[in-house]
């Protein structure tokens, strides 16, 4: 069987664009999604970003969720430590009574910005994020039945009975080690940060309790895909994210910039970069399936998450089209068949 495709949105704004351009394309690819039969949309949390747009998530998916019909949508991810569990509770309790069977909440422990987003959230920074188990556990109790017989001192209603499907989401073994222990499925954002993807992942799997949320594990693996007809055309593309993760190493970040025809990098830049680009796979339909196939054969992720942060959405949308193409060809003992 072959493992399911999602897709990431951070909702990017572009270079001559606006924020809400950027809400609109949300909508259209999660429309594309839909029809081409992607398993779920997910939306992510920063702050203080240009470029990212999708800081109100819980907003931003009512928003897509309104305009959808049947797409799984989510947080990929909430930033726990910037909230109340009983916050976070109450407004994933509303979208999935308002779209029942349809809400995701992943959650993460990084605070989605830097020391000044943390003060102006009013948070603790660290003390918040080493709270972060606890506030796991506070926000399932939240979500589940109530219990007459144990019960919380407060109730999240609306949120109370929805147990809506709660995911952690990292980029280092504590969120592989805290997912295996309360039994919940975890996602590796190896989009960005593929430094301990393969450790993470033995370690989910090895240390999985079962529990009343899953009964084994279920591991999702994030990578940035750009796929067109030609090798060329996909690497234009790719030359866009190049582009974000050289701002991010240099301190230099920008909105969301035009392809560039054979855009290179200084070697000094590119020892940084192209370490954290690992996790991505770019080129013709053929030579994405390759790729996709050897992390299949490496991790057997039971999900892959893509992320496709093009500058033009009718680019994104025709590597939708092509990967969805592709989708039956990935999976368990497809090389050998």
């Amino acid at each position: 069987m072959s493992a399911p495709f999602s897709i990431l949105d951070l909702a990017r704004v572009t270079e001559g664009g606006s924020i809400a351009l950027s809400f609109e394309e949300c909508v259209s690819t999660a429309r594309a999604a839909e029809r081409l039969g992607y398993n779920r949309v997910w939306y992510a949390e920063h702050h203080n970003m240009a470029s990212v747009a999708s800081s109100a998530t819980s907003v931003l998916i009512a928003h897509v969720a309104a305009l959808t019909t049947s797409i799984r949508l989510g947080s990929g991810g909430i930033m726990l430590p910037n909230h109340s569990p009983l916050t976070i509770a109450e407004q994933f309790g509303t979208l999935a009574t308002l779209h029942p069977g349809r809400i995701d909440l992943g959650l993460g422990r990084a605070p989605g910005g830097d020391q000044n987003v943390i003060r102006a959230l009013r948070k603790d920074g660290p003390a918040a994020a080493n709270r972060f188990p606890q506030d796991v556990i506070e926000l399932l109790g939240y979500l589940g039945p109530h219990d007459a017989e144990a019960p919380l001192p407060v109730r999240a209603i609306p949120g109370e009975g929805t147990n809506v499907p709660v995911w952690i989401l990292g980029s280092s073994l504590f969120g592989a080690q805290l997912a295996a222990h309360l039994g919940l499925p975890y996602a590796f954002a190896s989009h960005f940060a593929p430094q301990h993807l393969f450790q993470a992942a033995e370690i989910y799997r090895r240390e999985f309790k079962p529990s009343a949320y899953l009964d084994a594990p279920y591991f999702m693996m994030a990578c940035n895909v750009f796929t067109a007809e030609t090798e060329a055309e996909a690497q234009f593309h790719f030359s866009t994210l190049v582009q974000a993760f050289v701002g991010m190493v240099t301190g230099q970040r920008r909105l969301v910039q035009p392809p560039v025809e054979n855009y290179t990098v200084a070697p000094d830049i590119a020892a940084h970069v192209e370490p954290m680009l690992a996790g991505s796979a770019v080129g013709t339909p053929v030579q994405v399936t390759e790729r996709l196939q050897n992390f299949h054969d490496q991790l057997q992720p039971d999900e892959f998450i893509i992320s496709m942060p093009f500058y033009d959405q009718a680019a994104r949308l025709k590597s939708m089209e092509l990967i969805a193409g592709i989708r039956d060809q990935v999976g368990p003992a497809k090389r050998a068949a």
